[in-house]
């Protein structure tokens, strides 16, 4: 469906916040720890919290949103690794230096302009991921840029700020979310690029960019949560949507596609609707109880809410039928929107429209009954829920808002990423009312001699690494660029630093070699760092040979309690001594002597397969290799 978006003509533009945590001994403003917990909080507390006003007496519309839905939050607690700036009961500390030095070294890498000094702000989020309402956030730089296949792409801002709380439940019965303070704190750095960006690939090859650059630094948390993407897309004629928390970044260019093809079909749905005369104010704001419709119904789910006392609640909407039902993302419809609309703002569990109905045990007769209660003409559509007064009321006073929003074609909004690539709305955009200055927190004012000291320190760029690997370690351009990439990548460095063994092994052995028995379903994720240095350390030492480290790591990974000494033992890999080598090359070379005299040097080829089958990886290859060519020239010398 997507493939012939012509995204040029459609004028997609593109922006990436990149929220990566960093790896610091401290909090950003207190200091406890930078561990994730699993085991049992000690404790925890329950608080409901209220948007503020700014300074211009206005209220950020996504704080009113989450205000509305009057939820309750639980705090889980730590006593040895949280404290009470994070239970907001003790101002905040000082902000942390080593966070500041790792954001100047992106900096630094991007080009940017560093502030002259640094002033934390409040940024108001009441969706109880943060216990005091606000996240803290400082502008650490502007501007620079990062070039991606050689073209550059703005950067807008370098912020700092403190990682949320880690939410562990959300009980919607009891409208109660539970969140754990351990997280919350932690440093992340912000990297917002400029809208620069022009297709869904360009936006996630300047995230892996980004992200190589991050992990340059050696400074940065690794795995699942630790980075997010924030992605903000429009086309022309659209609007910015800005799409939250996206973690795989393997998603990011299906997620950006699927967007451009959403705001796509929704200005075309706006155009069938003017060209059927609609305009805002024909759409009104009445809402009808129609459950005498209902009383005889089939349907289960009207059934039962009938008899508990609830309702049915409808509206109509003029010159909408045959467009709620469009699809405008894959398994997405115009009706899919109003639900999400319907069920954040009331609290229903989804509508009927008349675009998919008969249905659901709702018969044909119903339908007409339903178009008459309403004053429905044939080209209108009908959505309807069942709930009692209140949630219904509110539901539907959604579903006209954003049904009044269809008329321009794309709200601006915050959505949220699906698994497949789809995504779904969340809350309206933050708007500037959300900031306001911290006063708990001195500023850091950034020195000349600072600024040195982090210019003559800069750790090396993913770019100078791979051409050092290629020039100095002798790797091929093809896998030096794969161990750059590669989460392997501080793996490698430590082996090729600490033994002699050759950093092409030791390459192929993390990037193919691994890869390929994860491919066959060989849990290699059990093998530990420093149990691949212990075997790159007995290569060296010439205690098992290179030719056994598939059986080995597949060993290893089947088996993670055992040692190296074990495994060895168990799969009687010891290294076989040079005399055990030669008789069994010499009983090879006895059996062939005539494919010897026929083949002559290229019988040594032939020969290598079948004494390293004999051997089992108990020998190096180069050494099989030099013995055999040794006894077949001693063959040959006799005839």
């Amino acid at each position: 469906m997507t493939d012939s978006l012509d995204f040029k003509k459609l004028g997609l533009k593109v922006g990436l916040e990149l929220h990566q945590q960093l790896d610091t001994t401290r909090k950003l403003f207190c200091h406890c720890p930078t561990i994730i917990r699993d085991d049992e909080p000690d404790g925890g507390f329950l608080r409901r919290l209220r948007p503020t006003q700014s300074e211009l007496g206005e209220i950020d519309p996504a704080a009113l949103f989450e205000f509305q839905r009057k939820k309750l939050f639980y705090y889980e607690y730590y006593n040895s690794t949280t404290c009470l700036v994070e239970a907001d009961e003790e101002p905040p500390h000082e902000i942390d230096e080593e966070s500041i030095d790792i954001s100047l070294i992106m900096a630094h890498f991007l080009d940017s302009d560093v502030m002259d000094e640094i002033h934390p702000m409040r940024k108001i989020v009441i969706d109880g991921s943060n216990t005091t309402g606000f996240q803290r956030t400082a502008v650490i730089a502007m501007g620079g840029s990062i070039l991606v296949n050689d073209k550059p792409i703005g950067i807008q801002t370098i912020c700092l700020e403190e990682d949320a709380a880690r939410k562990i439940d959300d009980d919607a019965k009891k409208n109660i979310r539970t969140y754990r303070l351990d997280r919350l704190g932690i440093p992340l750095i912000e990297i917002a690029t400029a809208p620069d960006i022009s297709t869904p690939q360009e936006a996630q090859e300047v995230a892996l960019s980004i992200g190589f650059l991050l992990r340059s630094t050696k400074k940065v948390k690794r795995g699942l949560g630790s980075i997010r993407q924030d992605v903000n897309v429009s086309i022309e004629g659209g609007a910015i949507t800005e799409i939250k928390g996206l973690q795989q970044l393997d998603m990011l260019a299906s997620i950006v596609e699927n967007e451009v093809l959403r705001q796509k079909n929704l200005l075309e749905i706006a155009h069938n609707l003017r060209e059927r005369g609609i305009e805002s104010q024909d759409i009104g704001e009445e809402i009808t109880n129609t459950s005498s419709v209902f009383q005889d119904s089939e349907s289960k789910i009207i059934k039962r809410a009938l008899q508990k006392g609830d309702g049915v609640y409808a509206i109509c909407l003029p010159g909408f039928a045959g467009l709620i039902g469009r699809e405008i993302q894959p398994e997405r419809r115009l009706g899919t929107e109003f639900s999400d609309y319907a069920k954040f703002w009331g609290g229903v569990g989804g509508i009927f429209h008349t675009d998919e109905l008969p249905a659901y045990g709702i018969s044909a007769d119903e339908v007409e009954r339903l178009r008459t209660a309403v004053s429905a003409k044939s080209q209108d559509a009908i959505v309807f829920v069942v709930a009692d007064e209140e949630s219904g009321m509110d539901s539907l006073t959604a579903v006209l808002n954003r049904a009044k929003n269809a008329l321009e074609g794309v709200p601006a909004e915050t959505r949220t990423p699906l698994p497949n690539g789809t995504t779904r709305y969340a809350r309206p955009r933050p708007g500037a009312e959300r900031m306001y200055p911290e006063t708990d927190v001195r500023p850091v004012k950034i020195t000349d001699s600072r600024h040195k000291r982090i210019a003559s320190s800069m750790p090396e760029s993913f770019q100078t690494k791979k051409k050092r690997f290629v020039e100095t370690l002798g790797l091929s351009e093809e896998l030096a660029s794969l161990i750059v990439r590669s989460l392997n990548l501080d793996t490698f460095e430590r082996a090729i630093d600490e033994t002699d063994v050759s950093p092409t092994l030791v390459a192929v052995t993390l990037e193919n070699t691994l890869v390929s028995l994860n491919r066959e379903g060989v849990p290699v994720e059990n093998i530990k760092e420093d149990l691949i240095l212990q075997i790159f350390h007995a290569i060296e030492a010439e205690e098992i040979s290179a030719e056994a480290l598939p059986d080995i790591l597949s060993y290893l990974a089947e088996n993670p309690d055992h040692d190296l000494a074990k495994t060895v033992s168990a799969l009687d890999l010891q290294m076989a001594a040079d005399q055990e080598i030669r008789a069994i090359i010499q009983r090879i070379i006895e059996n062939r002597t005539d494919f010897i005299r026929e083949q002559r040097e290229r019988s040594v080829g032939g020969l290598m397969g079948i004494a390293m089958k004999e051997l089992k990886g108990k020998v190096d290859g180069k050494r099989v290799k030099e013995m055999l060519e040794k006894e077949v020239q001693r063959v040959l010398r006799k005839e």
